[in-house]
């Protein structure tokens, strides 16, 4: 299995990449471009981008199996040393794709009242972050309210607005499509327009 490149100039670009995430998480709903970022077999641009600035060997990482690929995971360990999860609650961060299930998000560790942030990242590459369901975000870093329309899937979207879990618990989110991405945190409150 060969070895894909990961970023041309890695400190420059992983510098970059972490402030445009750093972005989209502090204002939910913004859309970011992660420009120049390779793309991993079934892992688009942007979640590629993501792994290899945000994993690292304390991170274990849980990737749907229509996304699993040998390549993808030679290229995971070699660029970022993340493992992969042996057991649910270890999982740090977890990609999947629109195919995501209920019982996919219900398994994951949702933090605890003393310890939330060992909750996980989810990242979920999309077909399109337009041409969705309309969706109302409010909360910390929106000013009064933000609408934005991704194709999520069903159990996504259904988690979304019923967020099962009280704040602080819950999940954060990354939604990719190619070189773009956008963020909504446990803190967004999310409804339908």
């Amino acid at each position: 299995m060969s070895l894909l490149t990961g970023f041309a100039q890695p400190i420059e670009q992983s510098q970059q990449a972490f402030r445009l995430i750093l972005k989209a998480l502090s204002e939910p709903g913004h859309v970011v471009t992660l420009p120049g970022s390779p793309a991993w077999g079934t892992l688009n641009a942007a979640s590629t981008a993501a792994l290899l600035t945000l994993a690292d060997q304390e991170t274990p990482l849980q990737l749907c199996s229509s996304l699993e690929s040998e390549q993808v995971l030679t290229n995971i360990r070699f660029h970022s040393g993340a493992p992969m999860a042996t057991q649910a609650d270890q999982v740090c961060f977890a990609l999947f794709d629109a195919q995501l299930q209920a019982t996919d998000l219900q398994a994951l560790p949702h933090g605890s009242e003393i310890s939330p942030e060992f909750s996980t990242t989810v990242v979920v590459q999309l077909e399109s972050l337009e041409q969705g369901t309309a969706l109302r975000l409010t909360g910390p870093g929106i000013e009064h309210q933000r609408i934005i329309s991704p194709s999520l899937p069903p159990a996504l979207l259904d988690y979304l607005i019923n967020r099962p879990q009280r704040f602080p618990l819950g999940l954060d989110f990354l939604l990719t499509c190619g070189e773009r991405l956008l963020a909504l945190p446990r803190t967004t409150r999310v409804e339908v327009c």
